[in-house]
């Protein structure tokens, strides 16, 4: 079978609007986090957290009522409803029942936001998993192209955008309007339709305000972001290479590079914080506008008779009460459109299709041989950018096969085709008979272990990273692992044992030291399939003897694939594949290409030359102990020579 070749595909983000359209489809897309078919008890906590906004706006609305009422009581011409029990008659009993009826609604506010807060923190976590998630089915195409601590902080921001506009939009965008109607009936019925016009307009002209004061400033807050997401992807990438920083003394290079980023976020952050400031401004001489017309209308119409003082002090209370929603309106949109544009980043990752995908009739791999076969196989990172042209090999069940051959041959590209990272662009990998692309992915890495060159473990304890290897290992299992692979001692001499803690990347231990628990949690995952990525060149030649035999214990009886630089690692090896610029220009055994005196023969004989004169250096060094002062020897010239030519 034949691949096609594929690409990352991106779809067009779903830029989200804050036009009716825009947030309905934002909407739309929430509502299934919101409103789960598999929770009802979530979907209860909403009908009951609605029930609780209804009652305080109903209230919310009344208070005003009992406010003019106390105050009339108090005045000599005051009038009081007949209907009214005796008992709130009294001034004092209206003013007590005026402040019972604000706590009430206050008090219900807080428990629709009790009992709603569950709703929205589970959406909140079910979009946070899909994005964990489809982060994780992207290609590593994907990821070597991202700053992570800019990803990260993305969908920090998106998460977070995504509760906001989940409260702001269902408990308190849409009752504040039933809110608005509410006010707009009571004072029509209490004091007339030019009030409601006047107040009509004060709402208009404040809306429309702040929904194009708000618009040009949602490109000031996209540009805070993008500065902080380069701050914080600097700042990130600066400390996981604290100690080449280090090595190098550019601490004042790395700190200049921070506060280039960071200038460019507080530039951003002033310009917000500026139009803010001119926003609430503005808003508050509309809504200022409008409290003096209809006060003014009321005053007048006392001085006529037609009101009472308890219907001028209602006024003020309407519309001082009529002032908090309209600011929330306000803080609401404010809110969904920063949302939106937090949004936007994390909707673009999440419209990333991933690249390598199961087969609809995808099965598990069930590996009963372990015989791996590459059959013509060709891969392109790009059209221009061919890794591996027409490479054929197999790896009969049980043996080892080495894979040799000078930096960029594309040798360890192999091993990432095999574990699926990436699909070939032509021909086909098989596991006993079966490619690679006709079953699941999981099943696939499931059956294959990794030692790769450079470890990196999770900044968290020993047991742990071991354990990685099978989540449900015993700690017996996880000792017996690291027992074979010679590092039982070492971590039982530790204060803390299995629980000491590895630090950011394992920086805690030693190259030896990791490599050990990279062997320990394959053990443990015991795969029939085995990768030694060069997995001991970045070790001395004594730290790599020592975990060559754990090597050759863990890939014993199991079909390994062995990717190495120093050759004298492979030359037990059931057969070699000498690779240069992506094609296979040799194959056999040591012996055999040894005997062919091609590259095979060359870089072996470059590699001797050199452990030899790096033999006879290091014995001349220990004769003679002012070597070293005495300047350059012709052995180390030798070296120096050799590793040229290497």
């Amino acid at each position: 079978m034949t691949a096609t070749k594929k690409k990352q595909q991106v779809n067009s983000p779903p830029v989200l609007d804050a036009d009716d359209k825009g947030l309905l489809r934002s909407l739309k897309t929430l509502w299934v986090y919101m409103w789960p078919e598999a929770r009802p008890d979530l979907r209860k906590r909403v009908i009951w957290a609605l029930a609780a906004l209804i009652v305080a706006k109903i209230i919310t609305v009344f208070a005003p009522y009992l406010y003019a009422w106390a105050t009339d009581a108090l005045t000599a011409n005051g009038v009081l409803p007949d209907w009214l029990p005796p008992i709130l008659v009294a001034p004092i009993m209206l003013v007590v029942a005026y402040n019972v009826a604000r706590t009430m609604a206050v008090g219900f506010n807080q428990i629709r936001d009790a009992i709603f807060s569950s709703v929205g923190l589970h959406a909140v976590r079910e979009l946070a998993n899909l994005t964990f998630m489809h982060l994780h089915a992207l290609s590593l195409r994907y990821h070597l192209s991202r700053r992570t601590g800019g990803l990260t902080r993305v969908i920090d921001r998106g998460v977070k955008g995504i509760e906001g506009i989940v409260r702001f939009t269902i408990l308190s965008g849409i009752p504040t309007v039933v809110e608005f109607a509410m006010m707009a009936a009571v004072i029509w019925f209490q004091f007339g339709v030019w009030y409601v016009v006047v107040v009509a307009l004060t709402v208009f002209t404040y809306v429309y305000y702040t929904v194009v004061a708000s618009d040009k400033r949602i490109q000031i807050r996209r540009d805070m972001n993008n500065a902080d997401n380069d701050a914080n992807s600097k700042a990130v990438d600066s400390l996981l290479n604290f100690e080449t920083v280090k090595y190098f003394g550019n601490e004042d290079m790395e700190r200049g590079r921070f506060d280039k980023a960071m200038r460019g976020y507080e530039r951003a952050a002033i310009k917000t914080w500026v139009t803010l400031s001119w926003l609430n401004f503005g808003q508050a001489l509309i809504l200022g506008a409008g409290v003096t017309t209809c006060m003014a209308m009321s005053a007048m119409a006392i001085q006529r008779g037609e009101q009472s003082i308890g219907d001028f002090v209602m006024i003020n209370a309407l519309l001082m009460q009529l002032s908090v929603p309209l600011n929330f309106i306000g803080f609401i949109y404010r809110e969904i459109r920063q949302g939106i544009a937090d949004l936007e980043a994390m909707f673009s990752v999440l419209a990333v299709e991933p690249e390598i995908q199961d087969d609809p009739l995808a099965e598990n791999l069930k590996v009963k041989e372990a015989t791996i076969r590459f059959e013509d196989v060709y891969f392109y990172y790009d059209e221009d950018r061919p890794i591996l042209k027409g490479v054929n090999f197999e790896v009969p069940a049980g043996s080892t096969l080495a894979i040799v051959g000078p930096s960029g041959a594309g040798k360890s590209t192999i091993s990432r085709l095999l574990f699926r990272f990436y699909d070939v662009t032509s021909g086909r990998i098989t596991i006993d008979g079966r490619d690679v692309r006709d079953v699941t992915q999981k099943s696939l890495r499931n059956n294959i272990g990794m030692v790769p060159q450079d470890t990196v473990l999770f900044n968290d304890n020993i047991g742990y990273n071991i354990r990685y290897g099978r989540v449900g290992a015993s700690d017996e299992e996880v000792r017996e692992a690291a027992k074979l692979a010679q590092i039982d001692s070492f971590i039982e001499a530790l204060p803390g044992g299995y629980q000491s803690e590895v630090g950011e990347r394992g920086l805690k231990l030693s190259g030896g030291e990791k490599q050990r628990v990279a062997i320990a949690r394959t053990i443990l995952k015991s795969p029939p399939i085995l990768i030694l990525d060069e997995a001991t060149s970045a070790l001395d030649t004594h730290t790599e003897q020592e975990i060559q035999s754990a090597l050759d214990l863990v890939s014993k009886d199991r079909t390994t694939l062995v990717i190495a630089h120093r050759l004298s690692t492979v030359v037990n090896a059931d057969l070699i594949l000498v690779l240069k610029a992506g094609e296979a220009v040799e194959q056999g055994t040591h012996a055999e290409l040894l005997a062919k005196n091609g590259l095979y023969a060359s870089m072996w004989n470059r590699q001797r030359e050199v452990s030899e004169a790096e033999a006879r250096l290091a014995e001349i060094r220990e004769n003679d102990e002012g070597f070293i002062s005495r300047g350059k020897s012709a052995e180390e010239s030798e070296i120096e020579d050799l590793n040229k030519k290497k």
